[in-house]
């Protein structure tokens, strides 16, 4: 009998909701020091029991299909079946963003679900690693985890960690391979605007960013993060600030190592309009470093554009960044991305700014994406041949997400508020979107889907 006509028989002749709600009961009951709870646990995992000892004996294969039923309703089932129809392989590791995926401070106080965590201690417990991609910290990452899936397993040896969108890999119980700092690789010259910029993000300010802003504490991206609960009206508005100024600075950054990096002919071509040779402190004033910043950027990213014009009008010269007086200059001024000289284009295209509404401005490198921490972590998980489940929300998770489709090593899905962009990626593909908060439910299709496998 096919697959597809065993799960019909399964959701229509026998009570799965009951078994479902059973196992829920049985996997998420809280430890409580009470005989009667206790009594009451037991009776309901007796009770499992039974509902899929009928499963086991009704229908061939009866055993996986019991496990089908007790994790997935008839929707997510089918789903899964659908998948497995279309790439006929199990998921071989996750890759799971955290924030506004596995958890969202829209639904769940902004810690993962119990739920959520049950299900991924499932999948690791069935073979399944596991790679959080995060655009956060290693120490801030590492402490939640381990509250929420233990100790034992975030140091199983099957499970990573991609920190700061890239920068760096931990891989607990590989010896010299556990921490890998991919940032050490990247040469001098974007390593040294990284520095700068990081140096001078908070003390040249403005004033508004700097009392509403903090730095996160990366060892390597520079986050500016609101002083305000994110996501509210002042988080919005000052990341939106702190976004420009972050430009307007990367600007005058990249403009002077560019200029201390080239020949003295490439130094003259750079020179003002006269021709005249000029040193690296002087080759592109800072009100022009910064408007050709804010072209480029406008240019990469719509989102981006919207801001810049949408603060120019406020700006002004308001801005407080003292040691090359950037006065934050009040738009482009018909500047676009095509009178970025190269030498500085060159830089910039090494490096990314991300914008994430009411949450964070960063910069970050265009080669240490989160693309390349999970081809690392993959590697010293030893993933061969990967077929993954990445979920995720953002613009640095669509990179994930375009690279397995372009090298049909996965599949993708979204929550339903994530990016425009990702969005369409996800719909366009295989239109894994859901519910903001229920991570926990997509996390089960892959569940089944690899149950599914198994019966190959």
């Amino acid at each position: 009998m096919e697959r597809h006509d065993l799960l019909y028989r399964l959701y229509d002749e026998f009570d799965v909701e009951s078994l479902r709600e059973h196992q829920s009961f049985v996997d998420l009951f809280p430890p409580v020091d009470s005989r009667v709870a206790l009594e009451h646990w037991e009776d309901a995992s007796d009770e499992l029991d039974l509902l899929k000892g009928e499963i086991r004996e009704a229908l061939p294969a009866g055993g996986t299909f019991a496990e089908v039923a007790a994790h997935a309703d008839r929707e997510s089932a089918f789903t899964a079946l659908d998948l497995h129809a279309r790439y006929g392989r199990a998921v071989n590791a996750l890759v799971l963003d955290v924030d506004e995926t596995l958890r969202s401070a829209g639904g769940t106080d902004n810690e993962i679900p119990r739920e959520t965590l049950h299900v991924l201690t499932t999948l690791h417990e069935s073979g399944v690693p596991i790679v959080i991609c995060t655009g956060q910290t290693l120490e801030n990452v590492k402490g939640f985890m381990i509250q929420g899936l233990g100790n034992e397993l975030v140091h199983s040896g099957s499970f990573s960690i991609v920190y700061e969108a890239g920068n760096g890999v931990f891989t607990p119980g590989h010896g010299s391979r556990t921490k890998r700092l991919l940032y050490e690789d990247l040469d001098d010259p974007v390593r040294s605007v990284f520095d700068d910029v990081r140096s001078r993000a908070l003390p040249e300010a403005p004033e508004n960013v700097r009392r509403g802003c903090h730095l996160q504490g990366n060892e390597f991206n520079v986050t500016l993060k609101p002083n305000f609960e994110t996501g509210g009206a002042d988080a919005e508005a000052v990341i939106d600030d702190g976004l420009v100024h972050l430009i307007d600075l990367l600007g005058v950054v990249v403009a002077r190592r560019a200029a201390e990096a080239v020949t003295e002919g490439a130094a003259e071509a750079v020179a003002g309009e006269d021709g005249e040779e000029s040193d690296a402190d002087t080759v592109i004033s800072p009100d022009r470093s910064a408007a050709l910043a804010r072209a480029h950027y406008a240019a990469a990213d719509p989102e981006i554009r919207e801001v810049i014009e949408a603060t120019a009008v406020d700006r002004g010269s308001d801005s407080e960044a003292a040691a090359d007086g950037v006065d934050a200059p009040s738009g482009a001024d018909g500047v676009d991305a095509a009178d970025v000289p190269e030498p500085i284009a060159t830089l910039f295209d090494r490096i990314d700014v991300g914008y994430y509404r009411g949450d964070a401005a960063e910069i970050s490198s265009l080669e240490l994406d989160k693309v390349a921490g999970v081809e690392a972590a993959l590697d010293v998980l030893g993933v061969r041949n990967p077929f993954l489940l990445v979920m995720g929300d953002s613009k640095s998770d669509l990179r994930v997400m375009e690279w397995i489709a372009e090298h049909d090593t996965g599949i993708a899905a979204a929550p339903e508020h994530a990016s425009a962009d990702v969005l369409s990626h996800v719909l366009d593909h295989d239109e894994l979107v859901f519910d903001r908060g229920a991570s926990a439910g997509m996390l089960r299709t892959a569940y089944v889907l690899n149950l599914l496998a198994r019966l190959d």
